[in-house]
């Protein structure tokens, strides 16, 4: 993997900079002393850059699979392209990102939020919903999901209130660290809660997750898991029993016609009975053992194309169900990838997005500073766990939902937060300091962070 990022690192021009070399030495002829001139080290990261080509090149080969229903009669290339242009605009993003030392992202981080949650109160505006969830908005005919956005603004948002309330040598934040990260993440998880089950569920897992790993204490993190478990027990029990007695607009009716979806799954109980019956259907007995049906045709199809693939799979371009899988291009775009490559090339996937994880664990380790740490930890959540989740839909683990695969699944809103994610950690991986560079170069950075955000990793106290 280093070989592939030092290639592309050669093809873009990238050459060492003076500031990489860890320290300068310049001498005193008069006095005989040196001068040690030490500045912080700019690190370009090969694992993260590495996979995330191998990404981009997976997404290039396995889309135009998958994307056989949008093939244009004119052009078989049209959804390749399509999908290449968004993944072009995210590449120059991520580019632009490195370059941009963390501690300015770091302060751009309350716009960001602001801007999500404005995204998220606008689209709940919209009159026209399926199936009960309103998720998109259009903005100069561009469908706009701020979903996508807003499982980075949990997590870039979380790090900012971990990084400034540390508690001064202790591995603990404040009570009023605690409180405000809870009033955060539950009031995203509200805004996302009319959306759909799953962007909640990944949402307070990123959260949830970023208490675990930011230095919060073990008695606020239980009070924390505890909190959001009762509000979050109440907020399922609400929505799956309360009466709705809106009527069902023509859209919706024709959604459920196409769809072959009962009435009561459309309207009548609110998005709760949709998510009662996937439930329901997840734990019918004998489902792999079921005639094929167009009700349950996404699941029975999506299992027949991974059993079709076998081990080995029956090589790209080569798939029999991508023709017939609705969405297979998106939300099911790993069972074309397991036909295609069989159970080794889809366990090779799953090890890239833990190889993402890995990596930011450990460079968290190296860091001096809370706030890199937190960052990039943060945004290595939103990869892995929306990809796990992708995974665990698709191989029939957890019940039946919507969720894109990382850069691979079509979706050009998708890959643009994903390529701002990936560009926020190559910015940390890239200036951050290690414990290992020299005193002065963790006092420059220390002198460079905001005052309130200053405090030592919590992996390094006792």
């Amino acid at each position: 993997m280093d070989s592939l990022s030092q290639a592309v690192e050669t093809a873009l021009g990238v050459q060492p900079e003076a500031s990489d070399m860890a320290e300068s030495t310049v001498g005193q002829a008069d006095t005989g002393t040196t001068q040690v001139a030490a500045k912080p080290k700019k690190r370009i990261d090969h694992h993260l850059w590495g996979t995330y080509l191998l990404l981009v090149m997976i997404a290039i080969i396995e889309l135009f699979s998958a994307s056989v229903q949008e093939v244009s009669a004119d052009n078989i290339f049209s959804p390749l392209i399509r999908h290449g242009r968004f993944l072009l605009i995210g590449l120059v993003l991520m580019l632009g990102l490195q370059w941009v030392h963390y501690r300015f992202i770091f302060k751009m981080i309350p716009v960001y939020v602001i801007l999500s949650i404005g995204l998220m109160i606008a689209v709940r505006g919209n009159a026209e919903s399926i199936n009960g969830a309103v998720r998109s908005i259009t903005i100069n005919g561009t469908p706009i999901l701020p979903s996508e956005f807003m499982k980075l603004a949990v997590a870039l948002g979380m790090a900012y209130i971990l990084a400034k309330t540390q508690v001064k040598g202790k591995r603990d934040v404040s009570w009023w660290g605690l409180g405000l990260g809870l009033a955060f993440l539950l009031g995203c998880a509200a805004l996302l809660f009319s959306q759909g089950l799953s962007n909640t569920i990944i949402t307070v897992a990123i959260g949830m997750a970023m208490m675990f790993v930011g230095g919060m204490g073990w008695p606020k993190f239980l009070i924390a898991v505890a909190v959001v478990g009762v509000i979050g027990l109440c907020g399922y029990k609400y929505k799956t029993t309360h009466e709705d007695t809106s009527e069902v607009s023509e859209r919706q009716e024709l959604a459920m016609r196409l769809n072959h979806a009962y009435e009561d799954s459309i309207a009548g109980e609110g998005r709760g009975k949709v998510w009662n019956k996937r439930v329901d259907d997840f734990y019918r007995p004998n489902k792999h053992l079921e005639q094929f049906s167009l009700e349950h045709q996404q699941e029975q199809l999506s299992y027949i194309a991974q059993a079709h693939g076998g081990i080995f799979g029956v090589g790209p371009g080569k798939s029999r169900e991508a023709a017939r899988l609705p969405l297979a291009y998106s939300d099911y775009v790993f069972a074309i990838i397991i036909e295609e490559l069989g159970l080794i090339g889809g366990l090779f996937i799953l090890l890239i997005y833990v190889w993402i994880m890995g990596r930011s664990a450990k460079l968290t380790l190296q860091f001096k500073h809370t706030m890199p740490g937190v960052l990039v930890m943060g945004c290595a959540f939103v990869i892995v766990f929306q990809a796990l989740y992708h995974m665990a839909i698709v191989s029939g683990v957890i019940p039946v939902s919507g969720q894109p695969l990382p850069l691979i699944s079509k979706g050009g809103i998708s890959v643009i937060a994903t390529s701002l994610t990936f560009g926020v950690m190559l910015s940390v991986a890239r200036h951050a300091v290690h414990i290992t560079d020299s005193k002065q170069a963790q006092r420059i950075e220390h002198d460079l962070l905001p005052e309130s955000a200053q405090d030592v990793n919590p992996a390094l106290k006792a």
